[in-house]
C-alpha cells in the first residue's frame, strides 16, 4: 500500500517540474530569440509480484527523463535598427566575452562606446574582418564600426572632355596670369575658354584647378593648369609642366596631346610634387560654343562612417561621408551537429558542450547555415495556446496524483481502525 503513496509523490514531483518548464516558456514568450523547452517523462523500474496466479509487474512511478530545447524557427519582427539581426535558418551568432565564446539566436545588437557591435550584455559580435583595402579576410574577430575611417585618396588622374570652339581666334599674345600688368598674378588673360575641376591632395584637402584653353594656331590649343598659390594667398600659380598642347585634325578630332603631366605643390605638409594626369580623351574642336562634356577625377577626402548596409550573406558595407563605400566585415555564424545539447547559460546565451559537438563556423548561407536578415528580430518560438493546454494537463496530473495520496491515506486509516 505504501508503494502507491510514493508513486503518487513521484508523479507530483514530475508534473511540478513540467509546470516549472511551462512557466519558464510563458515568461519568455517576449524574449528575443528564446527557444522553448519540453519535458520528457520516463517510468520508474517496475517491481515484480509473485503469487499463486503467477507473476506481475507494477510500476513505481515516474521521473523527468529530459528537459530539452526546441530549436524551431521563431517569427520575425521588423525594426528600425540596422543592427537588429535575425537568422533565417540554422545557426547561431557567436559573441566574445573577453576570450570566452558564447552562442545566441538573439540578434538585438548595438554599438558600444568603443565602436564594437555588442549585445545588451556588451558581448562582442564575431565575424570575418576586412583589411584596410576593404577586402574580407578569413580572420575572425570582434566586428567594429565607429572606428572605421575611409582614408583620403590623392588625385592622380582627371578626365576632362570639352568642345573647343573652332571659330575662336588665335591668341596673338601669350597667356599670362598678370592680365592687368600690376605684378600680381591674379587675373588670367589671353585665353578663349576655361573650366575648373576639384582635386585632392595627399591629406584629402580639396583644391580648385582651372584649365585655361588658349588657341595658339589653327587646330592647336594650349591648356594651362592654374591653381591658388599656397604661399601667397589671393595669387595664382601655373603648375610645373604646364601648358599641355592639344592638336586636332581638320575634322575636329583630337589627334595628339603633348607628353608629361602638370605637377602641383599644394603646400601645407602634403605631397610636394603631385603629378596629375589630365586625360583629354573625348575633347573635340567643332564650330560651336565651348561646352564641358565630362569632368571627374579619382581622388576624394577622408570620410567617417555614415550608415551601414548588411546583406543576407552577412556582408557589412559602410557608406562614408566622403561618398565612398567600403566593406567593413562579414558576420560569421556557428552551427552544431546537436544544437539541442547546447548548455543554456541564461541571458539568451548557449555554451558548447561535449554532446553538442564543436562549432562549425562559416558565412551565412553556406554549409547549411541560414541567412541573416537586417532590421529584423527573431521572436521566441513559444506558442501561448499550446503552453496553456500543457499547463491544464499538468495541473490535472498533479491533482490526480495528490488524490492518490489522499486515497492511500484513507485506506491506511481504515487499517488502523481494524484494531478497535
Amino acid at each position: 500500500m505504501l508503494t502507491s503513496l510514493y508513486t503518487a509523490i513521484s508523479g507530483m514531483d514530475a508534473t511540478g517540474t513540467q509546470l516549472s518548464v511551462i512557466g519558464d516558456n510563458i515568461a519568455n514568450m517576449n524574449t528575443v530569440g528564446f527557444k522553448k523547452s519540453t519535458v520528457a517523462f520516463g517510468d520508474v523500474l517496475s517491481q515484480s509480484i509473485t503469487n499463486t496466479a503467477g507473476s506481475a509487474q507494477v510500476g513505481r512511478g515516474v521521473f523527468v527523463q529530459e528537459v530539452s530545447p526546441m530549436m524551431t524557427q521563431g517569427a520575425f519582427e521588423t525594426t528600425e535598427n540596422a543592427l537588429d539581426l535575425a537568422i533565417d535558418g540554422d545557426g547561431f551568432f557567436s559573441v566574445n566575452d573577453n576570450g570566452a565564446r558564447y552562442y545566441t539566436r538573439a540578434g538585438n545588437f548595438n554599438v558600444n562606446r568603443d565602436g564594437y557591435i555588442t549585445n545588451p550584455d556588451d558581448l562582442r559580435l564575431q565575424g570575418y574582418l576586412a583589411d584596410a583595402a576593404g577586402n574580407i579576410t578569413g580572420t575572425t574577430g570582434d566586428l567594429q564600426l565607429t572606428a572605421m575611417q575611409n582614408p583620403a585618396r590623392m588625385t592622380g588622374t582627371a578626365n576632362v572632355s570639352v568642345n573647343l570652339d573652332a571659330t575662336s581666334p588665335v591668341q596673338t599674345a601669350a597667356f599670362t596670369l598678370d592680365g592687368d600688368g600690376n605684378g600680381t598674378p591674379g587675373d588670367p588673360l589671353n585665353y578663349s575658354s576655361s573650366t575648373t575641376v576639384s582635386v585632392y591632395d595627399s591629406q584629402g584637402g580639396a583644391h580648385q584647378v582651372s584649365l585655361y584653353y588658349s588657341k595658339t594656331a589653327d587646330n592647336t590649343w594650349d591648356v594651362h593648369s592654374v591653381y591658388a598659390d599656397p604661399a601667397n594667398p589671393g595669387q595664382l600659380l601655373e603648375a610645373t609642366g604646364s601648358p599641355q598642347t592639344l592638336t586636332f585634325d581638320t575634322a575636329g578630332a583630337l589627334i595628339s596631346v603633348s607628353a608629361g603631366s602638370p605637377v602641383f605643390d599644394f603646400g601645407g605638409g602634403v605631397t610636394a610634387a603631385q603629378a596629375i594626369t589630365f586625360d583629354h580623351t573625348g575633347t573635340m574642336q567643332y564650330a560651336s560654343t565651348f561646352a564641358v562634356l565630362q569632368l571627374d577625377q579619382d581622388g576624394y577626402s577622408s570620410g567617417s562612417l555614415k550608415n551601414l548596409i548588411i546583406s543576407d550573406a552577412g556582408i557589412m558595407t559602410g557608406n562614408f561621408t566622403n561618398g565612398q563605400t567600403r566593406l567593413i566585415g562579414q558576420i560569421a555564424l556557428a552551427k552544431f551537429i546537436a544544437p539541442t545539447e547546447l548548455v543554456k547559460l541564461g541571458r539568451n546565451l548557449y555554451g558548447e558542450s561535449f554532446d553538442s559537438g564543436q562549432p562549425i563556423v562559416s558565412a551565412p548561407g553556406t554549409s547549411g547555415l541560414g541567412r541573416v536578415a537586417s532590421n529584423t528580430l527573431e521572436l521566441s518560438n513559444v506558442d501561448l495556446a499550446v503552453e496553456f493546454v500543457k499547463m491544464i494537463s499538468a495541473q490535472r496530473g498533479f491533482q490526480a496524483n495528490s488524490r492518490i495520496v489522499t486515497t492511500t491515506d484513507e485506506l491506511m486509516q481504515e487499517v488502523v481502525n481494524l484494531k478497535r
